[in-house]
């Protein structure tokens, strides 16, 4: 069997490792960026303890090297601007193993790594021609305009993340709903003075700010802001350092030392400050009769209150690379993954209740602390299958 990745993100590299030992598939991974340019990508992010304990189970190497390159998530606290304390969680209560935190860039750098010698860089996916067999062709454009049809693939796999170029040739363009929340990413390379380290929250009304840490003596940033509309765009009069300064001091009282930092420094750096809006996009794992299989964010771009997005491609990659490998196809990876995935989008979207208006975030994230929120959490960072379970697949 012929498999042929498009993108090289999380999913697609994961993928592409555990596909690599099985004599019986033949395996080539292709990506836009040319081989280095995602040095600098992105900005932070934390992965899960379900995303470890995936990777534990199904790539130990990988495992130790994502831990290597990062600082563990041990502990998620809740405050509001002022520094009222309003949830306090060891992760462990609730998980094997602590998550991680990282740059993005580093991410890719150990992930790709193992599949550096199986991956095309600088190609464009433009169009999928089909052969006289029904067999899959990719057109990728290199930079200079060139066309290349590489070969015929018997499976194509989206992992080029939620602007899928092979979901919309194969499937359509999927309509995202908005939820009326603007989200902002913000790395701020020098974070000597930072006056935190661990994973915490901070709330101004249903403004909320969210950082951490990072190796390299860097921190991360995101911050939240409420539209007038769930369509709505955001405006140029937001993407000012008076806006978010306003945004996140509180009316009555100081902010606390945590979050008069974090206005600073989005002041200071407003100019490069990253802007999304909070969305998701329905849910969908193959096409073309299941010649075409859908991971990560291509599959279930979800919100990302509980950080899942990247955790979620984690998952996606080892189980599908568990089926593909015992001779499955797109519906036994949908099998083993929808109801899955389902459940962490719903999770992930009520979590984030308290971002929107009409929602009290402080009564919000005390009902966090309930049982009910915990045995979620808890099924959530260890509801996870290992070999073993595919043993007779």
């Amino acid at each position: 069997m012929r498999i042929g990745i498009i993108g090289t993100g999380v999913a697609g590299s994961l993928l592409a490792e555990i596909l690599a030992g099985d004599r019986g598939l033949q395996v080539e991974a292709f990506d836009r960026l040319a081989e280095g340019e995602e040095s600098e990508a992105g900005t932070g992010l934390n992965l899960g303890p379900n995303a470890l304990k995936a990777l534990r189970l199904h790539l130990p190497a990988r495992h130790a090297a994502v831990r290597r390159a990062s600082y563990p998530w041990r502990r998620w606290i809740i405050e509001t601007a002022t520094g009222q304390r309003l949830f306090d969680l060891d992760l462990q209560e609730v998980a094997e193993e602590p998550g991680i935190r990282l740059r993005w860039s580093e991410l890719y750098r150990v992930l790709r790594a193992p599949v550096a010698g199986m991956t095309r860089h600088g190609l464009t996916l433009m169009e999928v021609e089909e052969d006289a067999r029904g067999r899959l062709i990719p057109v990728f454009t290199t930079p200079s305009g060139a066309l290349v049809r590489p070969a015929a693939y018997d499976l194509l796999v989206a992992c080029d993340g939620r602007y899928s170029r092979l979901r919309a040739l194969t499937a359509g363009v999927p309509q995202p709903r908005f939820f009326g929340v603007a989200m902002t990413r913000l790395l701020v390379r020098n974070a000597a003075w930072c006056p935190y380290d661990e994973y915490g929250q901070w709330f101004n009304g249903n403004h909320r700010l969210l950082s951490y840490r990072l190796p390299g003596g860097a921190a991360y940033i995101a911050g939240s802001v409420v539209l007038p509309s769930p369509e709505a765009e955001v405006a140029e009069s937001a993407r000012t350092a008076e806006f978010q300064r306003l945004l996140y001091t509180p009316a009555e009282g100081a902010p606390c030392p945590a979050v008069a930092w974090m206005i600073e420094r989005l002041a200071e750096q407003v100019a490069e400050i990253h802007w999304s809006r909070l969305q998701e996009a329905p849910l969908l794992r193959s096409a073309l009769d299941g010649r075409v299989l859908f991971l990560g964010d291509a599959a279930h771009a979800m919100v990302p209150t509980l950080g899942q997005g990247a955790t979620q491609a984690v998952e996606d990659a080892v189980i599908a690379g568990q089926v593909l490998r015992r001779g499955g196809g797109p519906a036994d990876v949908a099998a083993w993954r929808d109801t899955r995935v389902g459940f962490v989008r719903r999770f992930s979207l009520e979590a984030s209740d308290t971002l929107f208006p009409g929602c009290d975030p402080v009564a919000g994230s005390i009902a966090k602390t309930a049982g009910a929120f915990r045995d979620r959490l808890r099924r959530l960072y260890t509801d996870v299958p290992g070999p073993e379970a595919f043993a007779g697949g």
